[in-house]
């Protein structure tokens, strides 16, 4: 099977993109898919597996030594069980054939089957712009509020990928191909990563 799987910074528009690619290829295509299947297997509400999937898994912990507070993290039972099922959903996703899978940290979870690993980005102002675009009329949300919400879902995206990886996440050692979406026409890259795709697969 041939597999492509697409980390992105949030606003970046790597899902667009990675359903463009998947659509230009011929592959199947995973994104949300993945988290209303983990929900329904889990029996747990979709908007809570989305939230321990995308917006950190890991529950603040403040211990006290003495006079001094120290900070930790730790991952909850019921979160360790919604990553296995994703895991577990993941695997079945790549052996049914060629597709695309956007986050849900595939690029981990599927290193043995070897599949091309794409990083997409933007700058802040990119990604700032592209919220705007795709924001819900009635969201009024001021640019330093929308700023810290983009830094706040990547940190927890970058927390989750460190879980699993010793190589950060976004770093470039952990990808064949990190792709800057900033003032690029998405569909004419996502043209010119399919094409790369098919070299890449064939050698």
């Amino acid at each position: 099977m041939r597999i492509i799987t697409i980390s992105r910074e949030f606003g970046s528009g790597g899902r667009e993109l990675g359903e463009l690619i998947a659509k230009k290829l011929g592959f199947a295509y995973f994104d949300r898919e993945i988290i209303t299947t983990v929900a329904e297997r889990s029996q747990m509400d979709e908007h809570y597996v989305e939230a321990v999937l995308d917006r950190g898994m890991f529950r603040e912990l403040h211990i006290t030594y003495g006079h001094s507070i120290a900070h930790t993290s730790t991952i909850t039972h019921t979160a360790r069980q919604i990553i296995e099922e994703q895991h577990k959903i993941i695997n079945e996703i790549a052996e049914a054939g060629d597709c695309v899978i956007v986050g849900r940290n595939a690029d981990v979870f599927l290193a043995e089957h070897e599949p091309l690993k794409l990083f997409v980005y933007a700058t802040d102002e990119a990604k700032l712009a592209r919220c705007r675009e795709r924001a819900p009329e009635d969201e009024h949300l001021s640019d330093k509020a929308l700023k810290r919400s983009i830094k706040r879902i990547n940190r927890a995206r970058g927390r989750t990928h460190a879980f699993y990886s010793d190589i950060p996440w976004g770093d470039k050692r952990g990808y064949h191909l990190c792709v800057n979406t900033t003032d690029v026409d998405i569909e004419v890259l996502a043209n010119i990563l399919a094409d790369y795709a098919k070299h890449w697969f064939e050698e």
